[in-house]
């Protein structure tokens, strides 16, 4: 086999990592990890730049109020979609603050408000804690509520890694009981489907490539999900009736196949599907800006390509409400 591409900007994180000389996760344990997120953000991402709204919110939630922060380029729009976003960090780390330079940059390059969502983190809350609050806070926000201070016509679901796996179950959730407004787009980055290890690119990318198959089972520990649950491995659940999509993976990723495989599920039932792939770069590559600068350009094309997909799939709705109310 070939050696894959790598691009140099990676090469040189990579090789700055492996000097470093960290614990992983695994050893580190999920507290310290935490912390060194928290202390490395400004390293990695660059500044949160200009916005004209960025608040904290709470929305109710099946075990007390939910944190969420609001991004927005405008102080004032007229009704419509809303970006309802869910971080990664295999259900276990990772939290608002570490996400807000890359929400920030969504709300600006979309034009569209972002609601950041703070869902419980295992192993204090496990399976199923992180999909309650983030069905939960999408549906809070799909009503309306007056604290968000946002008319809502429709919702975007994105997230990353672990994100996107929530994107995703949260949109089969909103399929089967719809809230307030419809979901009209998916935007799932290099998304958990729950299915790695039955794809090449686990055992090809397990080692060396920065996401490691130790730390997914490390984390698969903490999160202790019913793998044979649909909402932890959507996977195995139904893609009848789910939203246009964006899937994105990375081409060093191990778990670049299941997202390649979720796409051409997707495509398969009918379903619009935009697929990128980033070249030469590993997982996690949106919110290393700073550190990879070729992740920039990545996040720049994944806004120009999803623009088109929620303008389509809002004027849908559009045309439909009208047809019913006709």
């Amino acid at each position: 086999m070939s050696e894959p591409f790598v691009r140099a900007d990676v090469r040189a994180f990579l090789d700055y990592m492996a000097a470093a000389g960290r614990p992983p996760v695994q050893e580190a344990g999920h507290v310290a990890q935490r912390e060194l997120m928290r202390a490395t953000r400004d390293l990695v991402e660059p500044e949160v730049g200009a916005l004209a709204v960025m608040r904290d919110l709470a929305a109710p939630g099946p075990a007390g109020p939910i944190p969420l922060r609001l991004f927005d380029a405008r102080a004032d729009r007229l009704p419509g979609p809303v970006v309802v976003f869910f971080h990664g960090g295999g259900f276990t780390i990772g939290d608002v603050d570490f996400y807000t330079p890359l929400c920030a940059e969504i709300a600006r390059g979309l034009d569209l408000p972002v609601v950041s969502v703070e869902y419980r983190l295992a192993p204090e809350h496990p399976f199923p804690a992180a999909p309650d609050d983030c069905e939960a806070a999408a549906r809070w926000v799909a009503s309306g509520a007056a604290e968000l201070g946002l008319g809502v016509s429709s919702l975007v679901l994105a997230g990353d890694s672990a994100g996107g796996n929530l994107t995703i179950v949260t949109a089969m959730a909103l399929r089967d009981a719809p809230a307030a407004v419809p979901v009209i787009a998916q935007w799932p980055i290099y998304p958990v489907l729950g299915r790695a290890k039955d794809h090449g690119s686990f055992e090809q990318f397990g080692q060396d490539w920065f996401l490691t198959i130790e730390a997914m089972r490390f984390f698969d520990r903490c999160y202790a999900a019913d793998a044979e649950s649909w909402r932890a491995a959507p996977a195995i659940g139904r893609f009848d009736g789910l939203p246009p999509a964006l899937v994105v993976t990375a081409s060093l990723d191990p778990l670049r196949d299941e997202g390649r495989a979720y796409a051409g599920v997707l495509a398969g039932h009918g379903i619009p599907t935009v697929f990128r792939e980033a070249a030469g770069t590993i997982h996690g590559f949106m919110t290393f800006r700073r550190a990879i600068p070729s992740a920039a350009g990545d996040l720049a094309g994944c806004l120009a390509a999803l623009k088109p997909i929620i303008v389509e799939a809002e004027a849908d709705r559009v045309m439909r409400q009208a047809a019913r109310a006709g």
